[in-house]
């Protein structure tokens, strides 16, 4: 009988012992697929910038035209009653016109005083409640760009007549020396 009992000490060790080879085999395992995996795909990715970095001979000859910065006009701040009730909001405004390249600031500057007219009766017809929304906002800057255009010929919008939906022209596009409005500043009290 005393046999067994050595027998079995010994048989737990070398148990315990196989079970932590059969482990670290396994983690090893892993660790080399999953670094198999990593250097797999980052060889992958690689490729791909390098294919995507490389631009085809016309895309080339584009960058190398000459890009012209826009132009920008800023216009006087505004200071404007709204048409709240009561009238004792106002809003503070500066705004800048942006045009394609600086040769259309000058046209558009000898049209700046209309353009700013036209700007102060649009911010006066709005209140304060309008105006401090971000729709708001947008939409000014939208009826701004349209305003800027009234001089060179645009702002018929057929959006706004009421026999809109009869009219289903298409009309060739037109370009306008002011393509963007940025606000300045904005302050509505």
């Amino acid at each position: 009988m005393s046999d067994k009992p050595e027998a079995a000490a010994a048989a737990k060790p070398a148990g315990k012992s196989k079970l932590l080879i059969i482990i670290g085999a396994v983690v090893v395992v892993l660790l080399l697929a999953g670094g198999g995996a990593f250097y797999f795909i980052s060889k992958r990715s690689a490729a791909a910038e390098d294919g995507a970095e490389e631009p085809a001979p016309k895309a080339v000859a584009k960058e190398s035209a000459k890009v012209t910065p826009p132009g920008y006009l800023p216009m006087d701040n505004m200071v404007v009653n709204l048409a709240d009730p009561g009238g004792d909001r106002v809003a503070q405004i500066g705004v800048t016109l942006v045009t394609e390249d600086a040769h259309q600031v000058e046209e558009v500057k000898g049209f700046l005083p209309t353009i700013r007219s036209g700007v102060l009766m649009l911010v006066s017809q709005r209140t304060s409640d309008e105006l401090l929304k971000p729709e708001g906002k947008e939409k000014l800057k939208k009826d701004i760009l349209r305003e800027a255009s009234v001089p060179f010929g645009g702002g018929d919008d057929e959006e706004d007549a009421p026999d809109a939906k009869k009219k289903k022209r298409k009309k060739a596009p037109v370009s306008y020396p002011v393509t963007d409005v940025l606000f300045s500043s904005f302050i509505v009290q």
